[in-house]
């Protein structure tokens, strides 16, 4: 079952839109403002998302840029009322993979969002390196040389997505909602006792270097300055 996200501002279209997509048997969730949107972009994966451009606080193409920016990889379908060209290659440019003009026939934004469904997802590499740290997704094997060692699947988590967004500080909330997302009883506790576990192991392997705290902030793993 295919999970939706419609980012829109306006109820009415939201309230049908929701109604046919819950018919078709779609997992349907709506957001009615950028930030909403991107928290939501953020802590759950979704198969398709329907943007709206003029959105009460940040346009969709902000909204679009950042989910892109932050590695997000769902299809998006700008829904909007803007039919200039200039405005579609700006939307497209922007990180969208299709574009609808209102007012529309809810038959054709089906019928996209079903082409997008059908697209193969991109292949994500299978092991990450960084600072001369390899990670094995496929075996939660993590590596150092001639040195590894297996991780359980939260730290594995956890390290991967720290080596997906490197130079960036992540509080123990922003990794609880990140890694954690689907965990109701876990907490930033939770985080900082797998965050302990990993490092052991880490240092095991000599690198207890790897994942840096930033005292107050959060974690981080730094790229070597060029």
């Amino acid at each position: 079952m295919s999970k939706i996200l419609l980012v829109e501002d306006d109820t009415e279209i939201c309230g049908w839109l929701e109604d046919w997509f819950k018919q078709e048997n779609f997992v349907f969730e709506s957001a009615h403002n950028g930030e909403d949107a991107l928290q939501l972009m953020g802590q759950f994966d979704f198969d398709v998302i329907i943007l709206d451009w003029g959105l009460p606080d940040i346009t969709g193409i902000e909204v679009c840029r950042r989910y892109r920016s932050n590695g997000g990889e769902a299809p998006v379908l700008f829904l909007t009322g803007k039919g200039d060209i200039d405005d579609k290659e700006q939307g497209l440019d922007s990180g969208a993979d299709d574009y609808l003009t209102k007012p529309f026939d809810v038959r054709e934004l089906a019928a996209r969002v079903r082409s997008l469904l059908r697209r193969p997802k991109q292949i994500l590499p299978v092991e990450l390196t960084i600072n001369g740290v390899a990670l094995d997704l496929k075996t939660r094997v993590v590596r150092e040389g001639t040195n590894n060692l297996r991780l359980m699947p939260k730290e594995c988590a956890l390290l991967e997505f720290l080596m997906r967004h490197p130079n960036t500080i992540y509080s123990s909330k922003a990794l609880l909602d990140a890694v954690w997302r689907s965990d109701s009883d876990s907490s930033e506790d939770t985080v900082r006792t797998c965050m302990r576990t990993l490092r052991l192991k880490l240092q095991k392997l000599g690198r207890d270097d790897l994942i840096k705290t930033i005292l107050g902030s959060g974690y981080i793993i730094e790229l070597p300055k060029a």
